[in-house]
């Protein structure tokens, strides 16, 4: 199966001018302030985020499943630890809010971008026999980065010693989502 390679680094700097893209469309008539500290922020950590995302595809058929996941667990937790914090001062606006979301649409950034390569891994994971063959990537995808954002959203607001560890919440967000082949059942005579 041939898969069309893009370079980390061009892939890198799409996601930048993109966020660069938003920023313009969502400038207030003040500069800085909290929509230009979440945007900066955001222009520094989507693109690393979503390289770790996209070297996925490396990683079909190489250890396991849980094992390749459970990184990507504990730096999503990161990355939206380091992107909440700086979001929710930034959409107190509805007006920004709105805009926002347009920005997000024009430029084509939104949550697909992020479970795009996590479910083409799962599926390419699928395909060989490795995740479930009941299991629905996208579903899986989109679950796993919502445990991230909850675990980083609850350490935000209750603090880091109220849950459990970063890597405790990786390990059990990965291994939650049962994705493991079922065994087959011993033949009867």
């Amino acid at each position: 199966m041939a898969t069309s390679h893009v370079d980390p680094y061009q892939r890198s700097q799409d996601a930048r001018r993109r966020v660069l893209e938003m920023a313009v469309s969502l400038r207030e008539d003040r500069r800085g302030g909290s929509v230009d500290h979440f945007l900066a922020l955001l222009q520094d950590r989507l693109p690393s985020w979503l390289s770790l995302l996209h070297d996925l595809q490396h990683r079909v058929g190489k250890g396991s499943v849980d094992d390749n996941l459970r990184p990507i667990a504990r730096a999503g937790i990161q990355y939206y630890i380091d992107v909440q914090s700086a979001a929710l001062p930034a959409f107190t606006s509805p007006h920004v809010t709105v805009r926002f979301r347009q920005a997000v649409r024009d430029t084509g950034l939104g949550p697909w971008t992020e479970a795009g390569p996590l479910a083409a891994y799962l599926a390419a994971e699928q395909r060989i026999g490795r995740v479930r063959a009941d299991a629905d990537p996208e579903a899986s995808a989109r679950l796993l980065i919502a445990a991230c954002f909850h675990r980083a959203y609850i350490e935000m607001f209750v603090g880091e010693d109220a849950c459990p560890s970063r890597e405790a919440s990786a390990a059990e967000a990965v291994r939650e989502l049962r994705l493991g082949p079922v065994p087959a059942a011993p033949a009867t005579g």
